[in-house]
């Protein structure tokens, strides 16, 4: 495909801070950067802003795909469905503040809990958990998440005092491929799945940790895998069940990862795409509802936008930052 130029690129940006509800991720505001294209189609450079060039520039690649309508086409990748089940996402908050994060996710059946939260211990998650069960009940699905929080033996010793909650999976136990592969080796007899992510979006070969037998489920990211296209390439490649997940855009961003999710035939698991609730304002109205997602269009709200800009000084930094990634791709 033909890249735009720095100038293209450029002409119709806006860099905005999106305020969060609770503290994810160490953040309480989300910086972001929209593009439009001269088609008017809109795209989301959402890199974290620690985050080098080189890892950064996959995220604008997907943005480009995105705001130039290089998707794919049907003939090319058929849709599947119109509307993707989510779940809700629960940050490492307190067990007492737990109904009232996930009342703002309206109907859903699956919610992934955040654990081993840095400054916290066994015993917040064991707490979280607990009343995230008792939230969605006997029926629902629970999964958590650490980031890869724990080394092999802390997690086994977590995931063994959290099984009798019934879990979905627990995704990224463990930082590196050799440690899922010996925690699904411990785990395997309690039924429980492991799921990869960090493995993938932030691996120089993102299909290592199921070549390796490392992982039961594949959590993706569209945004740092670069796109649409690429994501359904290391799909086809690692031949495991996946779950699409948000990486924190707004629903701009997430317009990419529905289109994703759309395309992929056997999608047994909610996706964490509804992660827009998360904000306490975002760029556009919102488009989650009663646990699904809708394939709605994204296109940005000006007042919003101007209202949620940052400064002169932060936006030129934003536009530096994606003409040196510009360059990389």
């Amino acid at each position: 495909m033909r890249l735009p130029t720095v100038d293209e690129l450029l002409a119709n940006v806006r860099v905005v801070a999106l305020p969060m509800r609770t503290r994810f991720r160490g953040l309480d505001v989300r910086e972001t950067m929209l593009i439009a294209s001269p088609m008017g189609g809109w795209g989301e450079f959402a890199s974290f802003t620690e985050y080098a060039d080189a890892e950064s520039a996959p995220w604008l690649a997907c943005a480009i795909e995105q705001a130039w309508n290089l998707l794919p086409n049907e003939s090319e990748r058929p849709v599947f469905r119109d509307v993707v089940q989510t779940n809700a996402t629960l940050p490492a908050v307190d067990a007492a503040d737990v109904a009232t994060v996930l009342e703002r996710f309206g109907d859903f059946r699956t919610v992934k809990v955040k654990v081993a939260e840095p400054g916290q211990g066994l015993a917040d998650d064991i707490g979280r958990v607990r009343a995230a069960r008792d939230f969605v009940g006997a029926g629902g699905r629970v999964r958590i998440d650490a980031n890869g929080g724990w080394n092999v033996d802390e997690a086994e010793h977590a995931i063994r005092s959290l099984e009798h909650f019934d879990l979905e999976y627990v995704e990224q136990p463990c930082t590196s491929v050799d440690e899922l592969y010996e925690i699904r080796s411990r785990v395997h007899g309690l039924g429980i799945a492991i799921a990869a992510d960090e493995s993938v979006r932030k691996a120089a070969d993102p299909v290592a940790v199921a070549r390796a037998g490392a992982a039961d489920i594949l959590v993706i990211k569209v945004a740092p895998l670069g796109g649409v296209r690429r994501a359904l390439d290391i799909i086809d490649e690692a031949g495991l069940p996946v779950v699409v997940s948000s990486a924190l855009e707004s629903s701009i961003g997430l317009g990419a990862s529905v289109d994703l999710a759309m395309r992929i035939e056997q999608l047994d698991y909610d996706c964490g795409i509804a992660t827009n609730v998360l904000f306490e304002r975002d760029i556009i109205p919102p488009v989650t509802d009663f646990g699904t997602f809708a394939a709605t269009p994204g296109m940005v709200d000006e007042r919003a936008a101007d209202e949620l800009r940052v400064s002169p000084e932060r936006e030129q930094w934003w536009r530096d930052r994606a003409a040196r990634c510009l360059a990389l791709l």
